[in-house]
């Protein structure tokens, strides 16, 4: 039994369908991840999750049980927008908001010294939170929503504001959040970060799922249509191997756009036969790649 199960949800708010008949599960230490553009429905989908509004049809259950007060502690939420007070101490306010969801005092006072430390950031103790950086607020608020050991996480934009160490940082703790068995639905406009993270998605698009399922038998669904090519100098000659429908010259090499995935070969073999090769890769597509195919004519 897997620890989130949403099944056939639906939401409407008044003759505008929010989230249309959504199915989707998460694992015991997965990362699911819950893609669309603005308006598709997965802050709809979360917030039902979360069990700040219901859903008009349709079930979700946690750990094989519906939604409860005593459920709600076990759930574990970062949301895009950060919701600290600005004027109060980290420290009163996470111990307030590890209280609320059942922990004493003590243990939420150890947990979050552990957090700080782990963040390299002690010294926040007796910080306010307007005195931080927008970075270190986005540290603060991924604290409160793990202090108490959540089982289900919901993450949404867990990375916003963060710069690339940052962003490594909360990544590698979202990983051992998962390998420690935490299941995390996570929703993010940065494909990059689902590609390295899930291992299951479901795409939304103007409230319907329109794609769902394992990540690389996704990618298995959609043609390779770039070729990478590394070289030693220049080949000529690229643009007349057929199949070949766009050249793009790089410092190193070139990028190349192919309707068809057979051209790989000669290509290698023309390039072979002038230069020195570095690097030759017929790539997958892209989660960014599939997104757009699969929305973007109508993504607004």
């Amino acid at each position: 039994m897997n620890p989130l199960k949403v099944e056939k949800i639906f939401k409407q708010y008044g003759d505008k369908t929010a989230v249309n008949g959504i199915s989707f599960e998460v694992a015991e230490g997965e990362i699911y991840g819950l893609l669309g553009g603005n308006g598709a429905g997965k802050t709809t989908t979360m917030r039902m999750v979360l069990g700040l509004i219901y859903p008009d049809g349709g079930t979700i259950t946690y750990h094989g049980k519906p939604y409860t007060v005593q459920q709600l502690k076990g759930l574990g939420y970062l949301p895009e927008e950060r919701g600290l007070y600005p004027k109060v101490k980290v420290s009163d306010q996470i111990h307030y908001l590890a209280q609320l969801r059942g922990m004493s005092r003590k243990d939420a006072d150890r947990s979050l010294k552990r957090w700080l430390d782990r963040f390299g950031v002690p010294e926040y103790y007796n910080k306010k939170v307007e005195e931080l950086s927008k970075g270190n607020q986005q540290k603060i608020q991924f604290i409160a929503a793990v202090i108490h050991q959540p089982k289900i996480i919901i993450m949404d934009e867990a990375f916003s504001g963060l710069d690339p160490v940052n962003v490594e940082l909360l990544k590698s703790t979202v990983k051992e959040l998962r390998d420690g068995g935490t299941s995390i639905l996570f929703s993010t406009h940065r494909m990059e970060h689902v590609e390295e993270l899930c291992r299951n998605i479901t795409i939304l698009h103007k409230s319907n799922p329109v794609l769902q399922g394992n990540l690389k038998a996704i990618k298995k669904q959609f043609p390779r249509e770039r070729v990478m090519l590394g070289t030693g100098s220049e080949v000529s000659g690229l643009e007349s191997i057929p199949g070949v429908t766009k050249i793009i010259r790089h410092e190193n090499g070139y990028e190349l756009f192919i309707d068809r995935e057979d051209a790989g070969r000669p290509i290698l073999e023309l390039a072979m036969a002038q230069t020195e090769i570095q690097r030759f890769e017929v790539m997958e597509p892209t989660l960014n790649e599939i997104f757009i195919k699969t929305v973007g004519e109508s993504h607004e």
